[in-house]
């Protein structure tokens, strides 16, 4: 066994495009760096300190061959759909000898024993949904139950489950505190609960919705958000003392905004390290191949990157968009804070493009007009959705979901034997093959939160497949795709450039997305809720006169004061889909009642109500 990965030499980072195939016509060469005046500045480029911006629309990309394109192979439906991909499952023992790592897909807990290539598995229960993953400093692993609602710790020594500890509906990110001996875990729901090492919570404090990661750095405690990627200082009282963010900014012309922050780790440098995408803001062409590569680094519309946050609350910049970096649902660090590893979970099913990639610090850290290729590329099988560095070899230790294993260098560990395959889950988080996945918008089954702006079609917020899609036909906010295979033949074919699937594939993709749950909400005044269900109910509100029947629409295109008919969606976790409405004009439930929005006549008859009553239509619809 090696005591870690080889890095490989400047040839190889030379070639590195190669590999890959031809780069696209904006790609940076590998010897480009920003301000230079030479020849080898990138076509059309202005270097310099001073670069004009072009936000004028692109041109629709040419059609080319997808030499990238995933292949699926026979279609699979498994019995019960796994999970989405949520990525960050693995951690080590303190001492380096014991890998821990959360099975969501098989509802499992795996203790690997690195040395003797032996393991045990503790099983949870049915849909527990094993997550995050933390080592304390009394040899206890504590992993949060996503959708079990609960933090189950295992003493390593033993291999035993000794605890299961209910916390909040939906719980995501977990940390701990060495020096108070205090677990703090992260709720999708807002809360944030802090509870010892063994025993019941000590405090539950309620943020805001889409919390993902916990981060403890000193005496300051840091929390991230999961779709508006962004970073919460926790002071000792529980509120949020400072957010930050980045806003809109530029990135080889285009301009972004961050959005998906799928892992969000401790920097051994100093502060945290932040693993999102960012979205293009600029106009996107609808044509064929309008979604697909040819923006920076050879990414499609949504970019991969990394951003540093210190603990100076200095604002973060933007940094580069990794290549061919599609859903990089981790990263890992090594102990010494010099090397980085994405996990590109979208690549798994494509044979040229890389799973994993390794940075040198200051590479992945780049300004953002600059490309650079990995340090090293991991050769690993399967379907990587976590890594790790072990703290005293350095090795970059990598988790597959399917099939179940960790691979250890070239050392392959089996986990399980049971099969988690579905065609309509390989498809959903596929890359198309130039960039970009249907779960890079639609992360985890849901919704990024971002407002795109199509050419001749103008903004339109991402719609989200939770809770059900078959039955709310015809689909997106224009009702202009009639049924599922008009989705996958006009959006997956035509602007994302994947290959033709046959009807067996579409059908396997839309029962998989069919199959996404909601997360759960619990009311924060119940009774209020339940006064604004009967606001809800009445005639005279007439909410419930489109919202209605299992999926809370009529399917019906409706002109709401906002200029047009769009398709009324389903109600169903709208509390999770801030902004609201198809261009986003409402950044709360609250503002969709303005006249911005439609006003309060158009959109059901609310302007009898009171303050007090809409505040109470609002606790009911938070609950659905």
């Amino acid at each position: 066994m090696r005591a870690r990965l080889p890095l490989l030499g400047l040839a190889l980072l030379v070639s590195c495009n190669a590999q890959f195939g031809e780069r696209s016509d904006n790609a940076v060469p590998n010897d480009w760096t920003p301000g230079s005046t030479d020849a080898s500045a990138p076509p059309g480029f202005d270097v310099g300190p001073e670069q004009d911006f072009d936000t004028s629309p692109p041109p629709p990309p040419t059609a080319k061959p997808n030499k990238h394109a995933p292949e699926f192979g026979e279609t699979t439906s498994a019995p019960v759909p796994p999970p989405a991909i949520s990525g960050g499952t693995l951690a080590f023992s303190r001492d380096g000898l014991l890998a821990i790592a959360s099975d969501p897909d098989r509802d499992l807990i795996h203790v690997a024993d690195l040395t003797k290539l032996e393991r045990v598995s503790l099983a949870l229960n049915a849909n527990d949904e094993p997550g995050r993953v933390v080592v304390d400093n009394g040899n206890l692993a504590h992993v949060v139950l996503r959708r079990g609602g609960a933090v189950v710790t295992i003493d390593l020594a033993s291999r035993t489950q000794v605890s299961r500890r209910a916390v909040c509906p939906a719980p995501r990110g977990i940390a701990f505190d060495d020096s108070k001996g205090l677990l703090h875990v992260a709720c999708a729901g807002g809360e944030l609960v802090t509870l010892p090492a063994l025993g019941p919570a000590t405090r539950t404090v309620r943020l805001e919705r889409d919390l993902r990661d916990v981060i403890v750095r000193g005496s300051k405690l840091f929390v991230s958000t999961f779709r508006s990627a962004r970073l919460l200082e926790i002071g000792a009282d529980g509120a949020v003392v400072n957010r930050r963010g980045l806003d809109r900014s530029f990135s080889f012309k285009q301009e972004v905004q961050a959005h998906v922050a799928w892992r969000t780790v401790p920097d051994p440098l100093g502060g945290v390290l932040m693993m999102h995408q960012r979205s293009v803001l600029t106009p996107i062409s609808t044509g064929s191949g309008g979604y697909g590569a040819g923006g920076p680094c050879d990414s499609g519309i949504v970019q991969s990157t990394v951003t540093p946050y210190d603990d100076a609350n200095t604002p973060p910049q933007p940094r580069f968009a990794i290549p061919h970096s599609v859903l990089p649902v981790d990263l890992a660090v090594s102990a010494d804070g010099k090397l980085l590893a994405v996990v590109a979970a979208g690549n798994a099913k494509n044979k040229l493009l890389p799973k994993v990639q390794i940075y040198a610090r200051d590479a992945v850290l780049m300004p953002p007009e600059a490309c650079s290729p990995p340090t090293e590329l991991v050769t690993v099988e399967g379907e990587p959705i976590a890594a790790a560095f072990q703290p005293k070899t350095g090795m970059l230790v990598v988790q597959s979901r399917e099939p179940s294993m960790l691979m250890i260098g070239a050392v392959k560990l089996p986990l399980s034997a049971l099969s988690r395959a579905d065609t309509g889950h390989a498809v959903f988080h596929a890359n198309s093959g130039v960039g970009v996945a249907c779960a890079s918008c639609h992360p985890e089954g849901g919704d990024d939160g971002h407002v795109w702006n199509f050419t001749g079609i103008g903004p339109r917020r991402t719609q989200t497949f939770r809770g059900g899609l078959l039955g709310t036909e015809p689909l997106h906010w224009d009702g202009d795709m009639k049924d599922m295979p008009t989705l996958v033949d006009k959006v997956f074919v035509g602007r994302m450039s994947g290959l033709p699937l046959d009807a067996a594939k579409v059908a396997a993709l839309a029962n998989w997305m069919n199959a996404v749950p909601n997360i759960p909400s619990v009311p924060a005044d119940a009774a209020a809720a339940a006064r604004g269900e009967a606001l809800f109910k009445d005639s005279t509100v007439a909410c419930s006169s489109c919202h209605f029947g299992k999926a809370l629409t009529n399917n019906a295109s409706v002109n709401v004061g906002t200029g047009k008919a769009f398709q009324v969606p389903s109600l169903r976790g709208i509390a999770w889909r801030a902004p609201f409405m198809h261009d986003g004009c409402a950044p709360t439930l609250a503002d969709r009642f303005a006249l911005a929005c439609g006003g309060a006549d158009n959109h059901g008859k609310t302007s009898h109500l009171s303050a007090a009553q809409l505040k109470d239509l609002i606790a009911y619809l938070e609950t659905l």
